[in-house]
């Protein structure tokens, strides 16, 4: 199973902002346990880099980096152990480097513009960024018209009120979201709340 076809096996992705890599374990053993396997740890933070490489030692949790905006990060992240390469923007230097590494990249795409640029890149599948202010699932609904093809990835706006709607869509591989993972209750130690909402999630994206 390649990267992607195993996050579109998950559903649902956590975008997860860690401020301490210490974090890092602790917070992959609770989603381990919500039986949801998989983070994006985005590149928001000095604490990052570590947090995936801690992370990716592991070899239980399918973990990516997000909020990639540069080649330069791009050769962070692939070897701290990222396995796959999110960012907000759809910009060719990232993909390209992503491609020289061998790892898959999700790079940001809301209009068709976007998209026909990305399929240009050799990518068929992109994140749809920000998505609830970028026309929500009647957005991807209408470019999955002229692109019967190309999968989306949802992040921002999405959550448990609104996940069925994005989930229904056939174009729709997974969806991207911190609400499991809130940054004040990871860095509070609360790793039972993060458990039970990944849990939660994954109940949510199975119905």
């Amino acid at each position: 199973m390649d990267v992607l076809t195993a996050l579109a096996a998950h559903r649902v992705v956590p975008v997860v902002v860690l401020d301490d890599a210490a974090h890092a374990d602790p917070l992959a053993g609770a989603l381990v346990a919500g039986g949801l396997p998989v983070a994006e740890i985005t590149f928001r933070t000095t604490a990052a880099e570590e947090a995936i490489r801690r992370v990716a030692a592991r070899g239980d949790v399918l973990v990516g980096a997000g909020t990639v905006l540069t080649p330069a990060q791009v050769d962070r992240a692939v070897a701290a152990g990222a396995a796959y390469v999110v960012s907000p923007g759809l910009s060719r230097a990232v993909v390209e480097r992503c491609a020289e590494h061998g790892v898959p990249v999700l790079p940001g795409a809301v209009t068709a513009t976007e998209v026909q640029a990305a399929l240009e890149l050799g990518l068929g599948t992109v994140k749809f960024f920000p998505a609830g202010t970028s026309g929500g699932a009647a957005a991807v609904r209408a470019l999955s018209a002229p692109f019967p093809d190309v999968r989306f990835v949802p992040t921002g706006g999405v959550g448990p009120g609104n996940l069925h709607e994005w989930l229904a869509l056939p174009s729709v591989a997974a969806v991207g979201g911190s609400w499991m993972v809130p940054r004040e209750r990871i860095t509070a130690g609360d790793l039972a709340a993060v458990r039970a909402l990944a849990a939660e999630a994954v109940a949510l994206a199975a119905r």
